[in-house]
């Protein structure tokens, strides 16, 4: 028996890529099974779920966000059943891989795309001639010949999962901190079997999809066809999540993408920097004034929820220079802002900036910087907890109302918040596991021991911020005499991600 296996980052992930494995098996795909796990569980517990199979055959996926544990799992698994045999794939292994413990432990590794290249290893080795090298590296396969991978979703991933999708792959661009900069030409899927695949996965209950297309808008034509067939079959709850590229929006995808209600697109906007010498010395391209444009009007005329990235510790980037690419975004204003610290990547070119610019990078992953020439170690250190922080606060959309007191117009929204920031933590001391009423709380004694606001103008803001995204669990200091706690108001799509469901019903 072929067993596929990967950790993913939490139970609602579908691992994308053992399905596409196991969708291109052939004549082996009924003797192979794919076993999931996370990675919260105990690699023990995992290899004895493993071996509990009897597999011959073990692949495992291998990504940045399970790299420690899939190297606990196999170095169990080579111990425990040394005849089983261990295939390694994906991402964290395709590159530099050599060097990496995990690829000594394991029998072989395929590096690239291995949706046909596994099979034909497979093959291989049963039939008694294994590939005479460990290390295979796996030519890249015709697009038109991969079986799409969609009826291997089975009835717990529509139901419980968030389900992946791809019209493409590939990247026309050569941002050096990311993987997909290596991965070129663009390549479509043919478009009819694809929409076919999207709409047995409607029929069956599917209302939620995720396209990992790096670039989803770099064909007009296909971009259209995708936003026409979910706009024909739209129902409450459809949600549909597109990166896009910022500064491409024409006017016809334009009117496509105002017909959908509010919440039910989310375009995950890769900025990344708005420093113009910054982005011309990591290879990114970008126009700042059409993205600006596109931005503003996603926000002001469209119902669209716009999730914004920048990344911190870029080369060249100085903390002064950060936050005036943070203040701009927050004045266009996306629902959220995501704040990333820096990664350097297995195989990305951003090793080439390390000498002149002072990068130093954490030896195990998620290779995240840890100082630069422009940033010591403590405010790389600040800004990781401000991006924890503003996600909790500025991101949730649990305190719309309130947050933006932290900042007047002539203010900085970044130094401001990063003040706020450092106070949390010299207050609470930590960064997880703190309660919304105790976000609450901290919000309302800055705001008012800090910068001076009354304290009866707070509590409205709050009351008001609890209130719009349907709750009703006031705390108590919250609450007006005599008042109870009552049962949360239904939000207006209950059937959207959280975020996006209490956006939606603060519109109202």
């Amino acid at each position: 028996m072929i067993l596929l296996t990967t950790l993913n980052a939490r139970y609602s992930h579908a691992a994308f890529g053992l399905r596409y494995l196991l969708a291109n098996m052939g004549e082996l795909r009924d003797q192979t099974q794919i076993l999931e796990f996370d990675i919260n569980q105990r690699p023990l517990e995992i290899v004895e779920r493993i071996l509990a199979k009897k597999p011959r055959i073990v692949g495992i996926g291998v990504y940045i966000w399970n790299a420690q544990a899939s190297l606990e799992v196999v170095s169990l698994l080579k111990r425990i059943a040394p005849e089983v045999c261990v295939v390694l794939g994906g991402p964290e292994v395709s590159h530099e891989s050599e060097k990496q413990a995990i690829v000594g432990l394991a029998d072989y590794t395929i590096t690239g795309e291995a949706d046909l290249a596994f099979a034909e290893f497979c093959r291989q080795w049963l039939n008694g001639t294994p590939p005479a090298t460990s290390l295979i590296r796996a030519s890249l396969p015709p697009i038109e010949e991969i079986v799409l991978p969609y009826e291997e979703y089975n009835d717990e991933d529509v139901a419980h999962r968030v389900l992946y999708v791809e019209a493409s792959r590939g990247c026309p661009f050569t941002c050096e901190f990311c993987l997909s900069s290596l991965d070129s030409p663009v390549r479509q899927f043919a478009l009819e079997p694809f929409l076919l695949s999207l709409d047995d996965l409607l029929k069956r209950g599917v209302r939620q999809f995720k396209f990992v297309d790096r670039t989803f808008n770099l064909n007009l034509k296909t971009s259209a066809s995708i936003l026409e067939f979910f706009l024909d079959r739209y129902e409450p709850g459809l949600f549909v999540h597109f990166e896009m590229v910022p500064d491409r929006l024409p006017e016809a995808l334009r009117e496509l993408i105002v017909q959908f209600p509010p919440g039910a697109l989310q375009f995950e906007v890769g900025i990344q920097t708005f420093n113009p010498d910054v982005a011309a010395l990591i290879s990114r391209r970008q126009n700042y004034q059409r993205l600006a444009e596109n931005l503003t009007f996603l926000r002001e005329k469209s119902g669209v929820h716009v999730h914004a990235d920048l990344i911190f510790g870029l080369p060249g980037e100085s903390l002064e220079s950060f936050g005036e690419g943070f203040d701009r975004l927050v004045r266009i204003g996306p629902q959220e802002i995501q704040v990333g610290i820096l990664k350097r990547l297995r195989g990305t070119p951003i090793v080439r900036h390390d000498a002149e610019w002072g990068m130093v990078y954490s030896d195990h992953a998620p290779y995240e910087v840890l100082r630069t020439k422009l940033v010591d170690f403590e405010t790389v250190q600040r800004v990781r907890r401000f991006a924890r922080f503003w996600d909790l606060m500025g991101n949730s959309g649990n305190f719309q109302r309130t947050v933006v007191m932290l900042w007047d117009n002539d203010a900085s929204p970044f130094q401001e918040f990063l003040a706020f920031s450092d106070w949390i933590h010299a207050t609470l001391g930590r960064t997880h596991a703190i309660p919304l009423h105790s976000l609450a709380e901290v919000l309302r004694r800055y705001l008012n021991e800090m910068k001076g606001n009354p304290l009866p103008l707070l509590d409205d803001l709050l009351r008001e911020d609890f209130t719009a995204t349907g709750r009703n669990d006031l705390p108590k200091w919250l609450r007006r005499e005599g008042e109870k706690v009552g049962a949360s108001r239904p939000l207006k799509d209950k059937l959207l991600p959280k975020r996006q469901a209490a956006r939606a019903s603060a519109l109202d």
